[in-house]
């Protein structure tokens, strides 16, 4: 514990990122000319269209170890167990309550932390431009994986330090592959080994 805590004002001014939305009327025109027979859809159809669609992917992340292929061959989402940061994560409301710096320490999940991890490495085909590609997730995204995450985070990737994702993406679709082929080998039930005839 450090000493010196100062509690945080509230009521500064903040810093906002800009934020660009995609979902627009102009997005709503270029599609309809692309695909006319969607022509009678509103811009709040194609929201909660939208909004269906990524929640059950990252609901999918969530759930499953191995994460989520994006169509199209975009990429992989997954949520990954990493040790934690080497930084002094501060924990402001105990904090707040003692009056001196208390680091936070994640005894639910044994001091690891969950991360969402985006790669588009691992992907069957290149594109253009890919390493330029990033992924933020939703704030619906991220709350899902803080609450999930100290119930299950033994699930999930343990994920090393200076480590390519690429790689994790690759073994687990090669251990897929494998699991997939043990499933389907079936053995006759009539089948005994001891029988010699």
């Amino acid at each position: 514990m450090i000493k010196d805590f100062k509690k945080p004002d509230l009521n500064a001014p903040r810093c906002r990122e800009n934020v660009h939305n995609i979902a627009t009327k102009v997005f709503l025109k270029d599609f309809v000319e692309k695909y006319p027979q969607y022509k009678d859809l509103t811009i709040e159809q194609v929201k909660q269209i939208l909004s269906t669609f990524h929640g059950k992917m990252w609901n999918h992340a969530v759930h499953n170890r191995d994460g989520v292929e994006l169509p199209e061959g975009l990429g992989f989402i997954f949520v990954g167990t990493c040790q934690p940061a080497k930084s002094y994560v501060i924990d402001f409301a105990s904090s707040a309550e003692y009056e001196q710096k208390i680091r936070h320490r994640n005894f639910e999940s044994d001091n690891y932390l969950a991360k969402i991890f985006y790669t588009n490495f691992a992907s069957k085909y290149k594109f253009k431009n890919r390493e330029m590609w990033w992924f933020k997730g939703t704030r619906d995204f991220k709350r899902a994986v803080a609450k999930v995450y100290p119930e299950k985070w033994k699930m999930y990737v343990q994920v090393e330090n200076g480590k390519s994702i690429s790689k994790y993406m690759a073994n687990l679709r090669k251990t897929d592959a494998i699991n997939k082929k043990k499933e389907s080998f079936e053995i006759d039930p009539t089948y005994n080994e001891f029988d010699i005839d």
